[in-house]
């Protein structure tokens, strides 16, 4: 009887730990939280600043998957991330008017810029149009690095190439397949001409062996707006989406402490910050 008491005992402590471990297990997948972004706020260093804030503030751990805003926007829909930081509108907008995204905001923005060597064979530094410089570089076959991901910067250079009616190809027209870090890494050592976020230029920029100059911005064509968006739950019961993770990271990212972090990265190292506020002034 004594023995039959210790075995029953013995099966009620075995399944408690295997409820306490479940039960944790759960707990660590409701604490984490799934980001795809671009890559642009990963190579600039921003969320080496935003995101342990955040975690601090909330006590989730964020995961980040850094990719083109097309490929995040694809994660999203497949419902293999929770939120999404990208800088492609007019993608994020059918997103959400698909149903895939919910309570889409604005973060921030910053500006794309034309680079290129010093040398300028295209003769574009100085152009007020992004347009009319895109078709001198074509004009004169001079190298063009494009990133040919999908990304937000991608699908601006695209735009550009239409405004100025030119098909882009041939052996001055070099897809990478790459990140606008390792991208602008090509660009210098192929001496072309590239399209850039402001934020990743300036990382690059000040890097040793830092070789490309800054030849086209302020069009206003080059403006380049940043949305976060949680991904929605209701399009993927079984995924079990952290819709409340993501929800918090919204309010986060466009709440005080996170507009103070964007407005201000940057400064110290730079002169001025990479990124503007769009909910704080």
């Amino acid at each position: 009887m004594r023995n039959s008491k210790k075995a029953i005992a013995g099966i009620i402590i075995a399944a408690l730990a295997i409820i306490g471990s479940m039960a944790a297990t759960a707990c660590t997948k409701d604490a984490e939280l799934i980001l795809a972004s671009t890559t642009s706020t990963q190579d600039s260093g921003l969320f080496d600043e935003l995101i342990p804030a955040f975690e601090k503030a909330s006590g989730y751990k964020v995961k980040v998957i850094a990719v083109g805003s097309g490929e995040a926007i694809k994660l999203g829909e497949k419902g293999e991330v929770d939120v999404l930081l990208v800088h492609s509108r007019k993608a994020e907008d059918q997103f959400v008017a698909d149903g895939y995204g919910i309570n889409r905001k604005d973060v921030m923005h910053n500006d794309f810029i034309i680079v290129g060597p010093e040398s300028d064979p295209a003769k574009i530094k100085g152009m007020e149009s992004a347009t009319e410089a895109f078709k001198a570089i074509a004009d004169s076959g001079s190298i063009f690095l494009s990133r040919d991901d999908d990304s937000g910067t991608h699908k601006k250079e695209l735009s550009i190439w239409e405004k100025a009616q030119v098909k882009p190809a041939g052996d001055w027209y070099i897809e990478t397949g790459q990140g606008m870090g390792e991208t602008l890494i090509i660009a210098q050592e192929k001496q072309g001409y590239t399209l850039t976020d402001n934020a990743t230029w300036f990382a690059i920029k000040y890097s040793p062996g830092s070789s490309l100059v800054e030849l086209v911005k302020g069009d206003k064509a080059l403006y380049n707006p940043y949305g976060v968006i949680a991904v929605n739950p209701e399009k993927h019961p079984d995924l079990k989406i952290n819709y409340k993770g993501a929800t918090a990271f919204i309010d986060f990212i466009t709440g005080g402490q996170g507009q103070k972090i964007i407005k201000e990265f940057g400064v110290a190292k730079y002169g001025k910050p990479l990124f503007y506020p769009d909910v704080i002034k």
